[in-house]
């Protein structure tokens, strides 16, 4: 290569930062595009090890396996909520009654003044907070319905951009994961490569492992509702396994919807008051969502993720104002993998090794331990004299 054609440091550094700040200006001006196409990744990277397991098994070639995987997924992304669906529109129909009556019981508690003691609260306000709420929600206005179709059609346009992206992603993830390590030096490509499978070990660890939780405590609380005579048992637990997909904040929201109906429903075979029976539910929610965070999600999460308790806090609720149950999701193996990069970057500008080998335990499973082979038909002698 002739050294006259290529560019300079300084022309090459320059390049580099107009490059790096045209894809922030895409990202924010695209966002609602961006924030897409992430979902269709993490769909693919979530279907991508079945079709590598199918692949590695029936020796098929990877354009077939991924037709297999995908158009499966998709009939079963339609069929089973369908198949489901009229058993679960009428128990959602009795949680959506249960909780309007609520909403109307509390915003008349609320209409009159509270007293304790001596003191007496006026609460007028957040009853008509409260109600201006249920309206919103639950009575549109004629003239927003057209607002309303819009927003369903541009929903529908853009489920199906993700059906084709996450199409096109497995479909070549192997050559967009070489194209991706093309982009750093010979030299750095080892590096960049531990730190991808660091941050992959992560997103694996955390995204599966919370899609297993979900299922487990979605099937578990169905069926604890089921024999405790709840109404919307089977809503209600599917309102629970889904919220485990927030930690923190999710399970709370499924105990207050829970305790609701069962304040208002009871039980259909317990002697007991309504009262009591959304205590049960309470303390049998606890106890179960307890067991599941200090022994099943150990379990099945690892070590997946090292961060301390109130900052995983403190971001899942700015997420979840900001961006919704998705950024909800995403945002704690997101900021992990920020901190593995960030001290990626400040070993190397110390002019230290890229990774502590202290650090590795968390990222490499310990190697099993092996037994030497035992030699048959080798014996010591003693040597005489």
């Amino acid at each position: 290569m002739n050294e006259k054609n290529q560019w300079s440091l300084t022309f090459r550094y320059v390049a580099g930062i107009l490059l790096f700040a045209a894809f922030i200006a895409f990202v924010f001006y695209a966002r609602d595009a961006v924030r897409n196409f992430v979902l269709a990744g993490f769909v693919a990277y979530l279907l991508n090890p079945g079709i590598e397991m199918l692949a590695s098994r029936t020796k098929m070639k990877r354009t077939t396996t991924v037709n297999i995987v995908f158009f499966t997924s998709v009939i079963l992304l339609v069929g089973v909520p369908a198949a489901l669906a009229p058993i679960f529109y009428d128990e959602a129909q009795i949680v959506v009654e249960d909780l309007l009556d609520l909403s109307a019981q509390l915003g008349a508690t609320l209409s009159k003044p509270v007293t304790f003691g001596n003191l007496v609260f006026h609460l007028e306000g957040w009853a008509n907070n409260l109600l201006q709420v249920q309206d919103t929600l639950l009575a549109p206005l004629p003239e927003e319905i057209l607002s309303l179709l819009e927003t369903t059609s541009v929903g529908v346009l853009w489920f199906l951009v993700i059906l084709v992206s996450v199409y096109l992603l497995l479909s070549h993830w192997n050559g967009m994961r070489k194209n991706m390590f093309s982009f750093a030096l010979p030299e750095y490509r080892p590096e960049m490569e531990e730190l991808y499978r660091r941050i992959k070990n992560i997103w694996m660890a955390y995204l599966r492992g919370q899609i297993v939780l979900m299922l487990i405590v979605g099937v578990v609380f169905t069926i604890v509702w089921l024999i405790m005579g709840i109404p919307g048992a089977l809503v209600l637990g599917v309102i629970a396994g889904l919220f485990t997909l927030v930690p923190d904040v999710g399970p709370f929201i499924a105990v207050m919807l829970a305790a609701g109906v069962a304040l208002l429903e009871g039980s259909s075979w317990i002697p007991l008051s309504n009262f009591w029976i959304a205590g049960l539910v309470i303390a049998i929610y606890l106890v179960l969502i307890n067991a599941k965070n200090f022994f099943l999600r150990p379990i099945i999460m690892g070590r997946s993720v090292h961060m301390n308790e109130g900052l995983v806090f403190i971001v899942i609720i700015v997420a979840t104002i900001l961006e919704g149950i998705l950024g909800a999701l995403l945002v704690v193996p997101l900021l992990a993998s920020v901190i593995v990069i960030v001290r990626y970057l400040r070993r190397k500008i110390l002019g230290l090794p890229a990774f502590d080998e202290m650090d590795d335990e968390q990222f490499v499973a310990p190697p099993e331990k092996v037994n030497p082979p035992k030699r048959k038909g080798l014996k010591l002698r003693k040597s005489k004299g």
